[in-house]
């Protein structure tokens, strides 16, 4: 059975968790999603989805129906970042796409027509562009998108008109959260070079447990090899910061860092109830200490961020097969980490 990215054992290795790369495309003979109806919304993702069954992708893929799907179901798929939020509170037919290993999904009819995703473990980058190009190729030979010669491919969003690219990396960056506000800092320095740093579930969202996405802004008069190589080396740059910052901070203060570690794996071996955030945060401390070593508990067997992802409300209650209020998903997370780390 192929492996989801976030059970990879890179994805505990570095500051890079993964790797995503989405395409934005839509079919020229309908209305773009705002103008359409739902009549037409249903017969566009039908015809998309028969396009990816006649280029024989349907050996790979699954088709889901999220309508079908009840609110942990659709929480769960977020929290994967298998789709966006936006397409989760979308009222138009829409139609879901996903490979076996979760790693590769087409949302039909969430912003655009089509979304094309692609995610590999750690720095995979260009892997995860190849992968999202070959689906792209395979959905071009079936379907006619709406293409300008002076303009590339037309989006709803104007920023990403052109290659319909947006290619991020998840990052987490525990010793640069420490030691600086990232949005006045780190920020402004990558909004200059078309670059943005968003929380855990991309735009709109807050960061959560020292995670971010960085991801290029604009897509209009660039190529894609472009994009994904200035993209690879601006989030160098700022791994290059991260760094930095985790030298300075064992060099000064080891013995603060350490009580932090340990703190947090006490906390999270001894607590009753704990919350999400709460959790993400000393997961994020956890994490830290197997990078630099400080931490000499042996590392569970799962990949942190596979535990921070199923610690989140829609796995609880999927794994729990019931609704529950916010304090007995705080029992409930608090006795899943118990079993974790002790």
């Amino acid at each position: 059975m192929p492996t989801p990215w976030y059970q990879e054992s890179i994805t505990d290795e570095s500051e890079i968790l993964s790797s995503r790369v989405r395409l934005a495309r839509n079919i020229k003979k309908y209305p773009f999603r705002k103008t359409i109806t739902p009549v037409g919304a249903l017969t566009m993702v039908t015809e998309a989805t028969q396009a990816i069954e006649s280029a024989g992708e349907n050996r790979f893929f699954l088709k889901i129906d999220m309508n079908t799907l009840n609110q942990t179901e659709q929480a769960v798929f977020q929290e994967k970042h298998i789709v966006s939020p936006e397409f989760i509170s979308g009222k138009l037919p829409k139609g879901l796409m996903l490979s076996r290993d979760e790693n590769i999904s087409v949302m039909l009819n969430e912003e655009d027509h089509v979304r094309i995703q692609a995610i590999k473990p750690g720095e995979g980058l260009s892997l995860a562009y190849e992968t999202a190009g070959q689906i792209d190729d395979l959905l071009e030979e079936h379907l006619e998108f709406a293409f300008s010669a002076e303009y590339g491919y037309l989006t709803a969003c104007p920023t990403n008109t052109g290659t319909g690219l947006r290619a991020s990396y998840m990052l987490h960056l525990p010793c640069l959260s420490k030691t600086v506000d990232l949005s006045k800092t780190v920020l402004p320095q990558l909004t200059k070079v078309g670059v943005t740093l968003r929380g855990i579930h991309g735009e709109g969202t807050s960061s959560m447990g020292n995670i971010f996405q960085i991801s290029n802004q604009n897509t209009l008069g660039k190529s894609e090899t472009d994009i994904i190589l200035g993209l690879q080396n601006v989030t160098h740059t700022v791994i290059q910061k991260e760094q930095q910052a985790r030298e300075n901070i064992l060099s000064t203060n080891r013995s603060q860092i350490e009580d932090i570690v340990y703190r947090a794996y006490g906390i999270l071996t001894n607590s009753r109830m704990i919350s999400a955030s709460e959790a993400l945060d000393l997961l994020s401390d956890i994490r830290l200490g197997y990078i630099t070593g400080l931490l000499a508990q042996p590392k569970p067997a799962k990949q942190i961020y596979q535990i921070m992802m199923e610690i989140q409300p829609g796995h609880l209650q999927r794994t729990a097969g019931t609704e529950m209020s916010e304090q007995e998903r705080d029992i409930k997370r608090s006795e899943y980490l118990r079993q974790i780390f002790m």
